[in-house]
């Protein structure tokens, strides 16, 4: 009994400092270089400021926060569209199918992402498979230009992220119990209203975790709008990257990398207050 008590007591240390080390400790030093001041030498010095978020209210920066939240929910939205029939179809499949659909979703996960998205400016570039494969079709008379565009970020940001969107809703889906589609025909429920009044409130909370999954990574994919979408279409990730790397202004990049997380922090708080909704409107009714 002692040595499983022992045991637990080292994993439980072992978990905690691995935290603190690699989480705590990185994450205070991020918000207490936000309070200092840019140094042109030594990267920053320790002299107390509020400039760096005041900074953030500044137009150029807010408009690149606004575009990031636009084409985040975009992205989301449309790995919504395509991740939701597709997880339904999946969960709805003889069961000896399943793992292999599911198994086609995770294979992606195998290859960085980064080289991935190198792959598709070999698909979208203007000598890429997509033109030469619609030339080749005659469906348009000459190259599209898609690479550097706003259309070419948004196609990396759900290629890399419909997979996130997919694994949740299919396991609230798989979790779906049948019994209540049933009983909603025998009412006279059509199909329609079978889906809108039952299936989409009982998959509600897979809905809501794909779309934070997809949500929140977006806003910081800042490789995705660098090679597929050049300067024109910057995320907050690209402003962080420009700071810290290029402008060597390490305060501000740690303002807006901490503005950044608290955006997420709300998000996931009203995640959570629609979870407990959820659940509280399931039980009354």
């Amino acid at each position: 009994m002692t040595s499983r008590f022992n045991l637990q007591n080292s994993i439980i240390l072992v978990i905690v400092g691995w935290l603190s080390i690699f989480v705590l400790v990185p994450n205070v030093m991020i918000i207490g270089t936000s309070f200092l001041t840019r140094h042109e030498s030594d990267l920053i010095e320790f002299t107390f400021t509020l400039d760096n978020y005041i900074r953030l209210a500044d137009p150029l920066y807010a408009k690149v926060l606004l575009h990031s939240f636009y084409m985040a929910i975009v992205a989301t939205v449309i790995c919504l569209l395509i991740g939701y029939p597709f997880a339904y179809v999946v969960a709805t499949m003889p069961e000896r199918w399943r793992p292999i659909m599911l198994f086609l979703v995770i294979v992606p996960f195998w290859t960085n992402s980064l080289i991935r998205t190198y792959g598709l400016k070999i698909v979208l570039g203007t000598q890429g498979i997509l033109n030469k494969t619609l030339l080749y079709l005659d469906v348009i008379d000459k190259p599209m230009r898609i690479m550097y565009t706003e259309s070419a970020v948004m196609i990396g940001l759900v290629y890399i992220l419909l997979p996130f969107m997919i694994l949740p809703l299919y396991s609230s889906i798989e979790k779906l119990d049948n019994t209540y589609i049933e009983a909603a025909k025998d009412l006279g429920a059509n199909k329609v209203q079978t889906f809108t009044k039952v299936i989409l409130p009982l998959t509600m909370p897979g809905i809501i975790g794909g779309c934070l999954l997809v949500l929140l990574p977006a806003l910081g994919m800042f490789y995705i709008s660098d090679l597929l979408g050049g300067a024109k279409n910057l995320l907050i990730g690209n402003v962080i990257k420009s700071q810290v790397l290029n402008a060597r202004d390490w305060p501000f990049g740690a303002a807006t990398s901490i503005a950044l997380t608290l955006a997420m922090a709300v998000m996931l708080f009203a995640y959570y207050r629609a979870g407990k909704w959820l659940n509280r409107k399931g039980e009354l009714e």
